[in-house]
């Protein structure tokens, strides 16, 4: 009776050790932290668009690079990252574009574990003051742009009045002034047209299509165990 008595006694002691030992065993995990504004290259495994999109889409991209502390890799390359679209704002009449804005949930380690992320795109065509993504605002600045080529045809077909001396010396004194009178026509004909069209004319969608690669950086620092 003893004995079975003292063989209980054993069983639980040991039973009640392991938590003990597990309890030690994740205290001793050690971690490597990642500081805010380290940046590195995602690419994406699936098409993001604003044209497409909707807001709580998700999304998988992987690192390009592995993310190292001296000898030990704190994140291999392939490291899975995952995000939603927290917000889209499509484009609309009067050039004005669309705004796509990502939010990057958390990366998987090499053991399972998701940590979670606070990161922004900070490399894509224009990113606004808010972080959206997008390629062009609106009807200011799509009138600034056909100015700019009305001004270049305008150069253009002065200079071709100018090389013209080139085949004929002394013609180019009356080529010239009517090349440039012509551009300057053409070109103001192009701006006028070109903006009336932009005030019916709809914004640029935004697209990150797979393949993509997109520069982030965190703006919180995040602690990754390593072993």
């Amino acid at each position: 009776m003893k004995t079975l008595r003292l063989l209980i006694t054993v069983i639980l002691v040991l039973l009640l050790a392991v938590p003990s030992f597990a309890g030690t065993f994740k205290a001793d995990a050690r971690t490597k932290r990642v500081p805010a504004g380290t940046s590195f290259e995602l690419e994406f495994l699936q098409p993001v668009s604003t044209f497409s999109g909707c807001e709580g889409d998700s999304f998988t991209a992987t690192l390009k690079n592995e993310l190292s502390a001296g000898d030990i890799v704190i994140l291999p390359k392939g490291s899975v990252v995952r995000g939603s679209i927290s917000k889209v704002n499509t484009a609309k009449r009067f050039s004005r574009g669309a705004k796509l804005y990502l939010d990057f949930d958390h990366v998987v380690t090499p053991n399972g574990r998701q940590i979670p992320l606070d990161m922004a795109v900070c490399q894509f065509e224009k990113i606004y003051l808010d972080g959206g993504l997008y390629k062009n605002l609106g009807y200011g600045e799509a009138v600034k742009l056909n100015y700019d080529k009305a001004v270049e045809i305008t150069k253009n077909s002065t200079n071709y009045g100018l090389k013209a001396g080139d085949s004929a010396p002394g013609i180019q004194y009356l080529t010239t002034p009517i090349c440039a009178i012509g551009g300057f026509i053409g070109g103001v004909g192009y701006w006028i047209g070109d903006s009336v069209a932009d005030m019916f004319r709809k914004g640029q969608d935004v697209y990150i299509n797979k393949g993509d690669i997109l520069a982030v950086k965190l703006l919180n620092p995040i602690d990754i165990p390593v072993y």
